[in-house]
């Protein structure tokens, strides 16, 4: 907004440093704050309201255009009377920001400058140099606000041309700068998610199918662009898709070169292969695992239970889109190839997977068994995870449900640490963004001090090739987490401040990542103690993914922070049940001990002590709970050994520092926990600083 306008709407107008409400505009309109509380008012006409007021932004509205937009069928008076109702309502439905972000005149409306995030501007702002956000046009300008009144409605479609166009040239711009087959393939799938019966990108796929020696995938990109112009718009391909068809089809004299694909040698079978955009990437063009879901088998089914398996196969797809680094196919689009042949070498590549999910349903007695597998097609079809389940038949949908959700939260963390040890089994050469994250990853989850501090240096440099790569911020403020709690910090709360940032950076950056929600919301609960922020967090997070094991544990934690031992309880057992083998139960697995300690349940926390300490030595908050149950317990041998493990890895921690940075907010827990450390022997503070000032040093490492 121009000074001018600034001041014409008055003269205590402030522009925001910061913002305080992400607004979704594309799809279904949502609204959140910074602290992930919902502020989307309840009623049609006041969102309908709020997206006019936001499309126009940074320009202030006229009063009298919007009574005439949203109410053109009242008289004035009444339309004006009608405005001002709904205004208030946008008010009240606001509230929860704490910040004024509309301003509000006699005449005019308007949002506060700086205060608003809206997935439109950041469309708009998109130019071919800085592409990323055109991903956010993933679905109709308000597809849920149709109908709100006439005016309203040709004035929503004239938005909607006008962001498609926008978005349309940039894409269409790209499409001509990309010459490599790769390139062009992926920048025609941009176009189309854009434009769905663009045919000039139809046959940009075609010629670059056709380039790579894939005749049949260029073949099913005319059959789709044939499909979809039907539909769409009741015509056929042109003249020039029609000929670039025969071109394809025809003899190997015909102008364009069809070279069939060289099998990879076998030094080469490991290698990552080039990838084929085969779903939306969530706002980037980085690298991820593109994952086929196979038809199940059915064995031994009656028909009345034949629905389950294609049931079933579409919640774990449906389950497995919620991931924001994956590329998924569904069972639908493999079933029609698979239909002719079995082959997993054919499938990889024909759809570019990298790993193939199948199974098979059969009935015994009252009893359905499911058994699945993950392959990894690099890795010569090698079964990389496996399960076979049992359920009673009671209750079929809720069984389609529980597996399809315990499926998918195993082979998440699976699929991901496969890809970061296939990535570091390469020399970091010419490394994208995506790949020093994935480098990072295992190095944190050992919890040793030189690689810890390698997978620092790799999430740095991960920011600083791309900057705008919301899943790297969340990794590193994870990573600061460990720093601090670890005690390996030089300047903790400088570290503290940092993680924040890098936790808030990641959120905006991508708003919808249920993985970077439930980071940022343990950055909150753990490190800077507002527990109330984390829990909202935590909450959007498995609004977004309901599967997401690791946001079920660090929730369970804030719970604990916060003297609720038995919701945490409940939701630790859950992540359990979702993921049983996790390969961070090391961590999330430290819920148990405190929930048992809180409880006074000793026993069941040593328990559960000993049998996580053998996962991961060198992490040392499993110590700490453990340590103050063997206290209570007066088991003073086993807490003499567990005392020198602690010291060897934290040599300052004492009670006062337990109690100085403790994120456990009741008292008497406090208390509790600080009273089971001294009877096992930790010391009441450090004898060197008996006279000097005590340095906070954050982090208890609870978890």
């Amino acid at each position: 907004m121009t000074i001018s306008r600034l001041a014409s709407l008055g003269p205590t107008v402030t522009t925001l440093d910061h913002v305080v409400v992400r607004l979704r505009l594309i799809g279904q309109m949502e609204a959140w704050t910074i602290r992930s509380e919902s502020v989307l008012p309840a009623g049609r006409k006041t969102r309908a309201l709020l997206a006019c007021i936001a499309m126009a932004a940074p320009r202030p509205v006229l009063r009298g255009r919007l009574a005439e937009q949203l109410w053109s069928r009242r008289p004035e008076e009444q339309a004006r009377a009608s405005l001002r109702q709904e205004i208030h309502r946008l008010l009240e439905a606001m509230a929860p920001a704490e910040t004024d972000i509309l301003i509000i005149t006699r005449d005019h409306l308007t949002l506060r400058p700086g205060a608003v995030w809206t997935d439109v501007e950041e469309v708009m702002r998109a130019t071919t140099a800085q592409p990323a956000s055109l991903s956010l046009l993933d679905g109709d300008l308000l597809e849920d606000l149709d109908g709100i009144d006439p005016n309203f409605d040709a004035w929503l479609n004239t938005e909607r041309e006008r962001l498609r166009d926008r978005a349309r040239g940039i894409a269409e711009s790209l499409l001509k700068e990309d010459q490599e087959p790769d390139a062009a393939i992926a920048a025609a799938q941009r176009l189309l998610v854009i434009d769905r019966a663009h045919e000039g990108a139809y046959r940009a796929l075609m010629k670059a199918h056709a380039a790579q020696g894939e005749r049949g995938l260029a073949v099913q990109a005319y059959d789709r662009c044939r499909a979809v112009l039907a539909d769409m718009l009741d015509a056929a391909p042109s003249g020039e898709t029609q000929k670039l068809l025969n071109e394809i089809r025809g003899p190997s004299g015909s102008r364009l070169p069809l070279r069939p694909p060289a099998p990879p040698p076998p030094e080469a079978e490991f290698e990552e292969p080039v990838p084929v955009p085969l779903r939306r990437d969530h706002g980037t063009s980085r690298g991820g695992a593109h994952v086929g879901v196979m038809p199940l088998r059915l064995i031994g089914m009656s028909e009345e239970d034949a629905h389950l398996a294609p049931g079933l196969a579409d919640e774990i797809t449906t389950g497995l889109s919620r991931f924001r680094w994956m590329f998924v196919v569904s069972s639908t689009s493999l079933g029609r190839f698979v239909a002719d042949q079995h082959d997993e070498t054919a499938i990889r590549r024909e759809f570019g997977l990298d790993f193939l999910l199948d199974g098979s349903v059969q009935r015994t007695g009252d009893k359905i068994r499911i058994t699945m597998r993950l392959l990894d097609l690099r890795a010569a079809n090698q079964i990389v995870w496996a399960r076979r389940f049992e359920r009673e038949t009671n209750d079929l949908l809720s069984l389609q449900d529980e597996i399809a959700a315990e499926v998918v939260a195993q082979i998440d963390p699976e699929i991901l640490l496969i890809e970061a040890k296939r990535i570091t089994s390469r020399p970091p050469v010419d490394a994208t963004a995506y790949n020093l994250m994935l480098r990072a990853i295992p190095l944190i989850g050992r919890m040793e001090h030189g690689p810890f501090a390698q997978a620092g240096t790799y999430l740095a440099e991960a920011i600083a090739l791309e900057p705008d790569y919301a899943a790297a911020y969340a990794w590193y403020a994870y990573w600061h987490v460990f720093l601090v709690g670890q005690d390996w910090a030089d300047h903790p709360i400088a570290m503290m401040e940092k993680a924040g940032e890098l936790a808030e950076r990641a959120i905006v950056l991508d708003p919808f990542d249920a993985r970077g929600l439930t980071i940022s919301g343990h950055v909150r609960a753990f490190l800077h103690r507002r527990l109330r922020e984390a829990i909202s967090l935590h909450e959007r997070a498995l609004s977004l993914n309901p599967n997401l094991a690791m946001a079920w544990a660090l929730s369970a934690a804030a719970y604990a922070y916060g003297g609720d031992p038995d919701e945490a309880e409940r939701r630790v057992l859950h992540y359990k049940k979702l993921s049983p083998l996790d390969p961070h139960a090391f961590i999330f697995d430290g819920v148990f001990g405190t929930v048992h300690l809180m409880k006074r349940d000793y026993e069941s926390a040593v328990e559960v002590g000993r049998n996580i300490s053998q996962l991961n030595p060198s992490f040392s908050a499993t110590y700490k709970w453990y340590l103050a149950a063997l206290g209570h317990l007066r088991r003073d041998q086993e807490a003499a050994i567990v005392r020198r493990r602690l010291l060897a890895i934290e040599p300052e921690f004492t009670i006062e520092h337990f109690l100085k940075t403790s994120p456990i907010e009741r008292e008497s827990d406090r208390a509790h926990y600080a009273e089971g450390l001294r009877l096992a022997g930790i010391r009441e503070r450090d004898a060197l600083m008996v006279n000097a000032p005590i340095i906070l040093r954050p982090g208890s490492g609870l978890i």
